[in-house]
């Protein structure tokens, strides 16, 4: 599977915000934040030059692609496939982006970043529906059930991210299990022992458009493909 991996901070100044790509490390160690953050990676970074409509369009597309993951060739794939799909392109794309294994089980604080999470489903980590499922791109539908194998949940840097995430809330289109939210969510001391607790969650909806963890002007994605 093709992947990007070159500094990721880079992407975050090219494109001049937070993309969370190291997770909870992007809030306290962020170049973004330095005095010099803002300025594009690059000999020519220092040039400022007004931004044309196609590079509005281009930055959105880029922007979304990286937090994704995806390289061009995949997210072209969605984009054509959510063409074909009734309902707003742009809100479907973003959709079919979000129900991704590897953004659910991000979103449900079992890995603090995109990464994390895909490297967590490759290495067979993930049970769907009680099967294990080692493909990040497969679609989540509503009412599966999401469950980390025995052998990781003890994983001081897991329970730490589910613990985070907790605090922050679990979006309401899914949910964590009630006893493991009660443990993790009150315990102070980590890691605690979670033998007796199954580290799982469920999709209970689709998300909607406010509730997904793009923030970009989908339409400008529809406009640069369509041309």
């Amino acid at each position: 599977m093709a992947r990007y991996i070159g500094p990721v901070c880079k992407l975050c100044r090219r494109e001049g915000a937070k993309l969370f790509l190291k997770g909870e490390r992007c809030n306290s160690k962020c170049p973004i934040d330095k005095p010099t953050g803002s300025l594009v990676p690059g000999q020519h970074g220092k040039r400022r030059s007004k931004m044309t409509d196609y590079g509005k369009r281009l930055r959105e597309k880029q922007k979304t692609k990286r937090i994704a993951g995806l390289l061009e060739t995949s997210f072209y794939g969605y984009f054509k496939r959510a063409r074909k799909m009734p309902g707003q392109t742009g809100e479907t794309l973003l959709r079919l982006l979000e129900i991704r294994l590897d953004n659910v089980v991000r979103r449900l604080g079992f890995a603090s970043s995109m990464a994390s999470a895909r490297q967590m489903v490759l290495h067979g980590h993930i049970k769907v529906d009680g099967k294990r499922v080692n493909i990040p791109s497969y679609s989540v539908s509503v009412g599966e059930t999401i469950t980390l194998f025995d052998g990781v949940k003890g994983n001081l840097a897991v329970q730490r991210s589910i613990a985070s995430q907790i605090r922050k809330e679990i979006p309401a289109w899914l949910e964590l299990d009630p006893s493991l939210m009660d443990t993790l969510g009150r315990s102070k001391d980590l890691p605690v022992d979670l033998s007796n607790i199954k580290v799982e969650g469920r999709m209970k909806l689709q998300p909607k458009r406010e509730e997904m963890s793009y923030p970009v002007n989908d339409q400008y994605i529809v406009e640069l493909y369509s041309k």
